[in-house]
């Protein structure tokens, strides 16, 4: 059994929150002022994500931080 660690809740939520808006990888991305590929591997829990990263995610998706770590 996988154990969800923060960086699986918060990719889980970046994904969820973004289709909900209903933008794509690469519009998140513009928004947010990081490069696609970037998103793309948070939401794969492939990086380890900054919390000035975490913030502008936030900020593209119009959500608070506690908002994208709740699990």
């Amino acid at each position: 059994m996988k154990t969800n660690t923060i960086l699986d809740v918060f990719a889980a939520n970046v994904q969820r929150y973004r289709t909900e808006a209903g933008l794509s990888q690469e519009k998140l991305a513009e928004k947010a002022g990081v490069h696609r590929t970037y998103v793309g591997m948070i939401e794969r829990s492939e990086k380890n994500i900054t919390l000035l990263s975490m913030e502008k995610i936030a900020k593209a998706l119009n959500v608070t931080i506690p908002m994208l770590l709740n699990n």
